[in-house]
């Protein structure tokens, strides 16, 4: 079946689209497609169902019609498939989503003031849940090393470990993988230091793995837990069906944790907190990791990477001064506008200028002052347009 991506579907009402009214808005980390029709379906019947009773996130295994255990063998089935991990259903949490999850696991590893580390520019979450607990953030820029013409980044392994061994204790590193806001995997070299470097100095890592499956290119994601067996005992891996098939609003996440300890403390700091599990969106991720859309996720990966490209080229050859990443994961770029000079910060011109909306680069910390966050995952005409005005406002300036 062929899917239709260049069809616009009513938004009004959404945050993306609420904000700022009558603008373009390219700014805020959800698709602008419909959604997967077999989870369209299946919410569908779950809704003529008509059962919205309390879901048990944790049946005995004997109960195998529960959704929670139907839904941790899918979450199983999805990682040996698509990645070639072996977990066990034993080894899956549920959490709201993946943001509540990064709030848990610090209210799980960490203590009072202790420092977490982080690379930034990062997704602001990240910069807020340590605080939101009482800990300190420890923030590490990547270091800006730009090839091809592209804006390209890589870990600064000095400045990691200064951080890690100075000032407050450390006990946890938090990972976005792939990374937003550049939208970039890091290199295998990278990520195995970076492994070592959580085992040498026995931090707990933290991986928010949310764009996994959003790889352009013919890659395909490899976990950070799958690095070594010895990182694997103190990684806690966080997913979710809602980037990959435009469920953000639905709310659910999966914790991935194969050491039992880390496990129980986990459970514990969730406990009070973390909702039971939701029916629409427990069904939602089922359908999704059942493997019943995996032909709309590719078709779906096609039409993102041709938008990337397109995109690429007219940064490169009509916004003067505006120099993008070359996104090989995500549906996200990080525009430097350093060089456009315009008039007041970048957000502010674009929006009064060419009434488009991004977002701010400088919410995301480390050199993300002068950059912008650009969506790319809407139909393409939409995409288009919003260049179009950007460049034509940049003619004008």
């Amino acid at each position: 079946m062929e899917y239709d991506f260049d069809s616009s579907i009513d938004r009004t009402g959404s945050l993306k689209w609420g904000k700022w009214p009558e603008k373009i808005p390219m700014w805020i980390a959800d698709m602008d497609f419909g959604s997967p029709p077999p989870i369209l379906q299946a919410l569908k019947d779950r809704v003529a169902h008509g059962d919205f009773g309390y879901e048990d996130p944790d049946p005995p295994e004997t109960f195998k019609m529960a959704i929670a255990n139907r839904l941790r063998a899918a979450v199983v089935g999805w990682a040996w498939r698509r990645y070639g991990w072996k977990i066990e259903c034993r080894d899956i949490m549920f959490v709201p989503g993946v943001v509540s999850g990064l709030n848990l696991a610090c209210r799980a590893f960490c203590k009072e003031a202790d420092g977490v580390l982080m690379l930034t520019p990062i997704y602001p979450p990240f910069l807020r849940a340590p605080k939101n607990n009482g800990m300190i953030n420890k923030e590490v820029p990547l270091a800006r090393d730009d090839r091809n013409g592209f804006v390209h980044y890589t870990i600064d392994f000095d400045a990691l470990k200064s951080a890690a061994t100075t000032g407050r204790k450390c006990r946890m590193f938090m990972a976005c993988h792939p990374h937003n806001p550049i939208g970039q995997v890091f290199s295998e070299g990278d990520r195995h230091r970076l492994a070592q470097f959580c085992i040498e100095n026995d931090l707990v890592l933290c991986s928010d793995e949310i764009h996994c499956d959003l790889q352009f290119d013919g890659a395909t994601h490899t976990p950070n837990a799958l690095l070594s067996d010895e990182l694997a005992t103190r990684t806690v891996t966080l997913m979710s069906p809602s980037k990959t098939f435009n469920l953000s609003g639905l709310g659910l996440g999966v914790a991935v944790v194969t050491d039992e300890n880390l496990r129980t403390r986990l459970r514990k700091a969730s406990e009070d907190i973390a909702p039971p599990l939701n029916a629409l969106s427990a069904t939602a991720a089922l359908t999704a990791f059942s493997g019943h859309c995996d032909e709309w996720l590719k078709q779906l990966l096609a039409y993102l990477r041709r938008n990337r490209d397109e995109m690429v080229k007219i940064v490169r050859t009509r916004l003067p001064g505006v120099k993008t990443t070359m996104p090989t994961a995500t549906y996200l770029a990080w525009f430097d506008c350093s060089q456009a000079l315009v008039e007041h910060n970048p957000l502010t011109f674009f929006l009064e200028r060419a009434q488009v909306a991004l977002t701010e680069g400088a919410d995301f910390k480390g050199d993300g002052h002068d950059f912008l966050r650009f969506n790319f995952a809407c139909p393409r005409r939409q995409m288009v347009n919003a260049l179009d005005r950007m460049a034509a406002a940049l003619a004008c300036k």
